[in-house]
């Protein structure tokens, strides 16, 4: 779970990915998915935010712990003047431990919703008034052509919250690619890698007590309804959970309670109760796991830091030129 990704637009127009990505996932035959990109609108980077606070919700404490434990090393590995580029910002809460430690000369941050990454710059940029900060909204699953000035600066990607864990390998792969391509050859990268552990620890994590996450899930409906026309009963809908041990990861899915039919952009369908659209996945990777990714995604793993339970790792990758032989 974590800040995900998509095109530029306008907050009072509807994104036509949006729309193309739910028609398209509802009309799927076998299991029925919509991209996790698109539970971020305003309403769920605000429930996502909350989700971080959770007793359960380990993620966020630990990494942030983390952050806060190693951030003067991982600094001794930047160079000065560096300009910090975080991919799906949110509300940025644990920038401030890496712009501290390493005091930068600018800070890009890139996020799909406008309204909540502007009150986030601003927020930010009042803490740290000599860093440049100029937030860009866009989609960072595609090359993001950043501002001239940084052109002169080391760049340094930051990808924090185990948000790579969202996307199946393929597309994690494709992603890491993207984010070279945008930062470019040597620039590095400081991401974050969520553990595999036992499922009393992680299901908890993505079905709270509270139900948090379950109105974040469930929002992707509502927001599906006031976007796109929808007539989607959403007292028809559960959030479910499940441990997807083969793959490794945490699957989110919006079940039907009973048999509905429903409009969406003036198109019909119809679930039957038990049916479910999957709407979010958390990868876990071992170690090695994560290093290989990287790899395949044109970094080079330089160092990790781990919690003393293992439960998350940082690692800092660089950027590195396509090998000449296999």
């Amino acid at each position: 779970m974590a800040a995900d990704t998509p095109l530029a637009r306008s907050e009072s127009a509807v994104d036509p990915a949006f729309r193309a990505d739910v028609l398209r996932g509802f009309a799927m035959s076998g299991q029925r998915a919509i991209p996790a990109r698109w539970l971020y609108d305003r309403a769920g980077s605000e429930l996502f935010e909350e989700i971080t606070r959770l007793p359960e919700y380990y993620p966020t404490r630990t990494e942030t712990a983390l952050l806060a434990a190693t951030s003067a090393e991982i600094a001794r590995h930047v160079a000065p003047g560096a300009v910090v580029v975080e991919f799906g910002s949110g509300a940025s809460t644990k920038t401030p431990l890496l712009l501290r430690a390493i005091a930068p000369a600018g800070y890009i941050p890139i996020d799909i919703s406008a309204a909540f990454l502007r009150e986030s710059a601003d927020a930010l940029a009042a803490d740290f008034p000599d860093i440049r900060i100029e937030p860009i909204t866009g989609d960072f699953t595609r090359p993001i052509i950043l501002p001239d000035w940084t052109a002169a600066h080391p760049r340094l990607g930051f990808f924090p919250g185990s948000t790579i864990g969202n996307l199946a390998p393929e597309a994690a792969v494709d992603l890491l690619r993207t984010m070279r391509a945008s930062l470019g050859e040597g620039a590095l990268l400081l991401i974050g890698f969520d553990r595999a552990k036992p499922e009393s620890v992680l299901l908890p994590a993505y079905d709270d007590a509270q139900g948090v996450t379950a109105r974040f899930d469930l929002n992707l409906l509502a927001r599906i309804n006031r976007e796109l026309q929808g007539t989607i009963p959403l007292d028809a809908f559960r959030h479910k959970v499940v441990w997807n041990d083969f793959d490794s990861r945490v699957e989110m899915h919006l079940e039907a309670q009973r048999d509905i039919t429903f409009r969406i952009a003036g198109q019909d369908f119809a679930m039957h109760a038990g049916e479910t659209i999957h709407s979010e996945n958390s990868h876990k990777y071992g170690a090695r796991d994560s290093r290989m990714l990287l790899r395949a995604g044109g970094w080079s793993p330089l160092y990790e830091w781990s919690d003393a339970r293992d439960f998350f790792t940082l690692v800092l990758a660089r950027a590195r030129a396509r090998p000449l032989a296999p």
